[in-house]
Order: C-alpha cells, then structure tokens, then sequence
C-alpha cells in the first residue's frame, strides 16, 4: 500500500479531530479568499472607472462625494452648477477635453445620465446594436442595464425623478432605446445615457406641473377673488416657463469631468477652480487612493485575524500528528519490521499533513467564492458590485501556503517517526 493511501486512512480513522482541522484551515483560507477577492475587484473598479479621467468639477461639498458621484456613480451629487460656468472651465487653455454630466433621473434604480459626445470619447465607447443617442429622449443603455431590464432597440420606458425612488415618475415623455453599448467592464455598464436637454426637458416639465398642482391646492383652500387668482396663475407661468428660444442662461449641470491639456494644467487648474470660482474641484486618483486606504484599514486587520486563524489550524494540525504518532508508534515499529522504510515512515506523516491543508484551502477557497457571490446579490449597488466567479492567479499563492502549513506542522512528527528506534518500541510492547 502507498503512503498516501495510509495516510488517507489514518486520517479517516480519526474522522472528528481531521474535521475540526480542515474547518479551522478552510476558514481561515475563506476569509483570506474575501479579501483578495473584494480588494481586487475594488481596485480594479476604481482604476478603470476613472484611469481616462483628470479632474471632477461640482459643487461645494465634500471632494469624495463628488467623485463617488460623478464617476462611480453611488452616492447623490453634492449639488448642480451653473452651465455658464462649466463652459468657461471648459474652454481654458488647461482643459483638453470636459464632459458634462446631469443627473436627476433613474430607471428602476438604474442612473439617467445626460451627457454628449465627449463622454463617448472618454470611456471609448461603442454600441454592440443600435446608435448612440441623437435626438431628445432617446437613450444608449450599458449592456449590463439591457440584459437585467430586457431592454431592445425600440423600447420606451418612463424615468422617475431622483436618483433611487421609482414613485415620482415622468409621464410626461417616454425615453427610447436607440442603442445598446457593447461590454465595457466599466461603470458605463449600468447605465442610461441621453443628451442633456432632455434632462433638462423633462425637469422644466415636471416643474410646470408642481407648480400647477400647488397652485390648485392654494386655490382650493384660500378664497381669493378672481382678479388676484389670474394674477397668481400668471406668476407660476412666468417662474416655471422653460427657457425659449434654446437660451442656456440659468441651466446649471451636474458635474464636470475634465481631462488635462498638459503636465502644466495638475498644478494650476485645480487651484484655479477652487480660488477663483465657486465650484470645487476634485482629482479621482487622490480621492480614490483615500477612498481605498480607508477600506484598507479593515482589510489589513481582517487578514491579520485570518493568518491567526491559520496559525492556530497549523498548531492544531501540529498537536493532532504528534499526538497520532505516539498512538501509532507500535504500528510504525510494525510496518518497519515488515520492510518499510524509514523514508516512507517520514512520507506518511507528511502526507497526513498535507492532505489535512490541502482539503481544507480547497474547501476554503470554494466557500470564499460563494460567500462573496452571496453578497454581491445582495449588494444595493450595481455599480460596485462583487462577484465570486471571478478567480484569480494569485489564488495559487493560498494553495502554496496550505501546503506549506501542512508541511511545516508535519514536519517534527515526521523527524520523529523517521528517528523511532524499533527495537525499544517493540520491547515495550
């Protein structure tokens, strides 16, 4: 019989200690799987999102907000800024390339992003079928949006204003799918894309109609002569009345994003935008790098906790082989005596080691998938959701570091079995 097959049975001899061992190895490993899992993805996500993008121009407020926002779009905007504004940053000489962005609207809790063309330009898009966007109203989905809605070319659907709720919808215009984005494996993967002014049209719209709907409500509970009604009537119509004329005085947008012209532009345009403007300018890279050294912080303290889980599965593994050997002793001096060598002795040992880590890393990396899996089901956030059917080469590195723990707690039961003396093993019993 082979070393190996004796240890597969030795360790099937004692199927509760070989149990606790393996769950030990394979929780550890589990929780190391999580975090180089979540760590990645969460880099990569940040890097791809944002590598093409220079700077973010919005509202006063916080600076990770913004970016949080405008780039990755999970978490509300600090606040909109006058389009003037924006296409005054937009033609200085720092400035190679800026894409406006307004936000308002969302779909099933699915983004509507009103941007143009140099937004295509950035994130280098194309459309697996249909066009992009061209007139009001019409709208280019991310792939990732027309598979989970069953969106096809053609098909209209009705925004809710917000950025999450689906209650205050706009009836008042349908958008229409002209296109569907081929994969990008960015953030534009979830979301709708249309020109700005059909932002700005279905706001004017819904505006109109709240004024109108309180304007009713007043006049339904005040009693007012018919003179002073008209005058009211025509005041709401006067503020509500959308810009004529395609004016662009008063329009504010959401956010900026603005690509530099040259190395000059990181050290003055910044400085610039947040001197001598009223707006706030933000750099993705320092906002994200801030963003990641703070989820850093629990991911340094959970690894530590998961090596210590390991340590301990070494030490148990360790007790458990030292303490089968002094069992086995006289089965050992048996074999022995029956031509085994002392080199096959020293394999069973180490053999038992290893398969104790090996199914418990297999176990462990498994589970740590469908752990993270399970939670990105449930993650709110399409935009920064993980997925456990990604793998990764580095895994291979937690497959070497069981087998390693393995060896290295088999090690000294494995000396001792190769150093047994058989005569005095055997007289003893």
């Amino acid at each position: 019989m082979s070393p190996i097959k004796i240890s597969w049975k030795s360790l099937w001899s004692k199927p509760l200690s070989s149990a606790l061992n393996i769950m030990l190895i394979a929780f550890g490993t589990g929780i190391l799987t999580i975090l180089l899992l979540a760590s990645t993805q969460i880099s990569q996500k940040l890097d791809n999102n944002s590598k093409d993008i220079d700077l973010v121009v919005g509202a006063k407020g916080s600076p990770l907000q913004l970016i949080l926002s405008s780039i990755y779009y999970i978490d509300f905007p600090t606040g909109n800024i006058p389009l003037k504004d924006a296409q005054e940053l937009s033609h200085s000489p720092f400035v190679k390339r800026a894409v406006p962005l307004a936000q308002g609207d969302n779909y099933e809790g699915i983004r509507i992003v009103g941007t143009d063309s140099n937004f295509v330009r950035v994130y280098k898009l194309t459309t697996s079928s249909g066009k992009f966007w061209s007139a009001d109203f019409e709208v280019t989905v991310g792939a990732t949006v027309a598979a989970t809605k069953k969106l096809k070319i053609g098909d209209t659907f009705f925004g809710a204003h917000g950025l999450t709720g689906s209650t205050d919808v706009h009836k008042t215009h349908a958008y229409k799918v002209a296109g569907i984005l081929t994969p990008q494996g960015n953030v534009t993967d979830n979301l709708i894309l249309t020109n700005i002014a059909s932002v700005w049209r279905m706001h004017d719209d819904h505006e109109k109609e709240e004024a109108t709907e309180q304007h009713q409500r007043s006049a339904h509970h005040h009693e007012k002569t018919e003179g002073q009604q008209q005058e009211e009537t025509g005041d709401h119509e006067k503020e509500t009345r959308p810009d004529q004329g395609g004016a662009d005085s008063g329009r504010e947008i959401t956010a900026l994003l603005i690509q530099y012209r040259s190395p000059m532009s990181v050290v003055m345009f910044p400085r610039m935008v947040n001197q001598s403007t009223a707006l706030q300018a933000a750099s993705p890279a320092m906002e994200s790098t801030r963003l990641f050294s703070l989820i850093g912080v629990g991911v340094d303290t959970l690894q530590w906790f998961a090596i210590l889980i390991m340590l301990i599965a070494a030490i148990s593994v360790f007790v458990n082989l030292y303490n089968s050997l002094k069992e086995r002793n006289y089965d050992l001096a048996i074999m022995r005596t029956l031509g085994a060598s002392r080199g096959q002795l020293f394999q069973i040992i180490i053999f038992e080691g290893i398969l104790l880590t090996f199914a418990g890393t297999v176990i462990g990396i498994a589970l740590g998938h469908l752990v993270l899996q399970f939670i990105g089901a449930y993650q709110e956030s399409s935009q920064a959701r993980l997925s456990g059917l990604i793998f990764l080469g580095t895994e291979i590195y937690l497959f070497v570091a069981g087998l390693a723990i393995g060896i290295f707690a088999a090690i000294i039961p494995a000396v001792q079995a190769y150093r047994s003396n058989i005569s005095k093993i055997l007289s003893k019993n």
